[in-house]
């Protein structure tokens, strides 16, 4: 009896230790069994490489087997200890970034990419339901989830918005004083988390890899997780793409259950690929130890040949290409990545798909059409104002809108932009752009400054409700539907009103009574109500020249008076309707 007494008891003492004590430690992945999905692999020398240079994507790698998080006897969260060795690849424009995630499975579904992070979409951020826990290193500020900038740590509970968030830096011992850290320098970065259970103390630490775990954290956040986590739990990192090309690693990951994560052994880890500057600098190394001294003066023609080859490119280069990398291409690397310019090899053309009627892919859906309004508001309001100079696209038109796969817009041919500094006066300068999208005020100031995109917005917006081009020479004057008749009634008629009456409020003759795209962002996600439409300072009937701009110049060659075009007799119909309180 005793016997069996001291078998069950050895049992029950293995059950319980193997359900609530667990840990694992890995210097480099090489051989590792991890879930991955989306663009997580493995590299040959045993980097995680979350992601690589494709836009608009996700990415999960994971601890294959779910932890036990909880105490099976209590329900309280077990203490956990857990810190990593990461790097992202340089670069000056930042991204998403990535995070340290705690959730009930290893599937996401329908996650988002871009600043989702892989972990949420539009319908399930910020539920209860969720059950993530997750540690962000955000590239990338997002106005949206009240990111504090572009280069912070933020702790985030079934959510984007984070509950506490610090910028990156690391408490120096020998400054006495945290120091700011930049997640995009390329540099090896350690991050620890550490849960103290009977404490209800949750601590996030960040330091360079060759600083010791610094003594006072970057985060810290008095929470019980016992009413957040599920019993029980996987591990890993999620991360995702947006637009601009970057890349995110792991060279090492400890993980401890009850106790603390092991160190990791740095010497031990891989090595990240090399920049092309590395690589060139390694090769310049070689070369001189074969040849030798009796190739110095082949070494000072190749050199007087990269200065004087230097010279030459940057005689063509504008000042903004000397701080954003240059953005003009050889027509045989072009001719080389298009395979000879096939179409097969096009990436798109502009938001036609509204006008062809020869297509099973036309835009019928009042949703599709606007979602892309405000993905394309969204754009305009970051080259306005976000961006730390003022950029005015100048042909902003439907052609120059490009569509990915989900119909969002993506705002394309920045040939004619022009940037000047915030408060800055813009220069006079030719007029260019579009007929039909042109503002009037340009042929009297030749001045391109937000308020012209604007304009050319607002007759975007008339364009994408009513279905018809701003200037059809061609077609029909009879025209007495306002709305787009491919639509028939499928359409919110409050989000239809919205968008006549902020296209004509946008295209106002007048540029002073036009609204920043700020503004517009904030009417069409409906976080303030369009002004009514006797305040708009609009007139009753609108004429031609409210929206026809002056005739004869710049880079723009008119011939004659416009003839009265379907568009401007939408814009005088619909405004009729608008008036009467459609």
């Amino acid at each position: 009896m005793f016997l069996k007494s001291v078998v069950w008891f050895l049992l029950l003492w293995k059950s319980v230790a193997s359900q609530q004590d667990f840990g694992f430690t890995y210097n480099g992945f090489r051989g590792v069994d991890m879930s991955l999905d989306g663009l997580a692999h493995i590299t040959a020398n045993g980097l995680l490489m979350l992601v690589n240079n494709t836009n608009q994507q996700v990415s999960h790698a994971l601890y294959p087997d779910p932890i036990h998080f909880k105490n099976s006897s209590t329900g309280k969260a077990l203490s956990f200890s857990t810190t990593f060795v990461f790097a992202v690849g340089e670069t000056k424009f930042g991204g998403p970034g990535m995070a340290f995630v705690i959730a009930p499975s290893r599937e996401f579904p329908d996650a988002l990419p871009s600043n989702y992070f892989g972990l949420f979409n539009m319908t399930n951020i910020g539920k209860p339901s969720n059950h993530v826990i997750a540690i962000e290193l955000d590239c990338l500020q997002n106005k949206e989830f009240n990111d504090i900038d572009g280069n912070h740590v933020g702790i985030d509970i079934n959510d984007l918005k984070s509950v506490q968030s610090a910028t990156a830096s690391y408490f120096s011992d020998k400054e006495n004083q945290f120091v700011n850290l930049s997640l995009t320098s390329g540099q090896l970065l350690q991050l620890w988390v550490e849960y103290y259970g009977a404490e209800n103390q949750l601590n996030v630490t960040l330091a360079p890899v060759n600083i010791p775990k610094p003594t006072i954290p970057l985060l810290s956040l008095k929470i019980d997780l016992s009413e957040f986590i599920v019993d029980p739990m996987f591990v890993g990192f999620s991360s995702a793409t947006y637009v601009l090309p970057v890349s995110y690693y792991v060279l090492g990951w400890s993980f401890e259950t009850n106790g603390e994560a092991r160190e990791l052994t740095l010497s031990h880890l891989p090595k990240l690929p090399q920049t092309g500057h590395k690589m060139r600098h390694s090769l310049f190394i070689v070369v001189f130890s074969v040849i030798g001294a009796t190739s110095v003066l082949i070494s000072i023609f190749i050199l007087q040949f990269i200065v004087r080859r230097k010279k030459k490119f940057a005689e063509v280069l504008e000042d903004w290409e000397l701080d954003y990398r240059p953005h003009r291409f050889k027509y045989k690397d072009l001719y080389i990545a298009t395979k000879g310019f096939k179409d097969k090899e096009l990436l798109g053309t502009g938001d036609e798909l509204l006008f062809d009627q020869t297509t099973t892919k036309m835009i019928r859906s009042w949703c599709q059409r606007f979602r892309i309004i405000k993905s394309v508001a969204d754009a305009l309001s970051y080259l306005h104002q976000e961006w730390e100079q003022v950029v005015v696209h100048r042909d902003f038109k439907s052609s120059n809108i490009l569509l990915d796969k989900e119909l969002y817009g993506r705002l394309g041919d920045f040939g004619l932009e022009r940037l000047y500094d915030h408060g800055a006066d813009p220069q006079t300068t030719h007029v260019v752009g579009t007929l039909g999208y042109l503002a009037p005020e340009l042929g009297r100031t030749g001045k391109a400054n937000p308020s012209v995109d604007v304009f050319a917005f607002g007759v975007f917006l008339l364009e994408i409700a009513c279905g018809r081009r701003p200037i059809e020479p061609e077609a029909s004057e009879e025209i007495l539907d306002t709305v787009d008749p491919k639509l028939g009634l499928n359409y919110d008629v409050n989000e239809m009103e919205l968008v006549l009456k902020l296209g004509l409020l946008c295209s106002h003759s007048i540029p002073t009574k036009r609204p920043h795209m700020v503004e517009v962002m904030r009417y069409l996600k409906g976080e303030v109500p369009l002004p009514k439409l006797r305040l708009l300072g609009l007139q009753t009937s609108i004429d031609d020249t409210d929206f026809v701009p002056s005739i004869g110049f710049g880079d723009v060659s008119v011939g004659s008076p416009y003839p009265r075009s379907p568009m401007t007799r939408s814009l005088s119909i619909s405004q009729s309707l608008l008036s009467q309180g459609r």
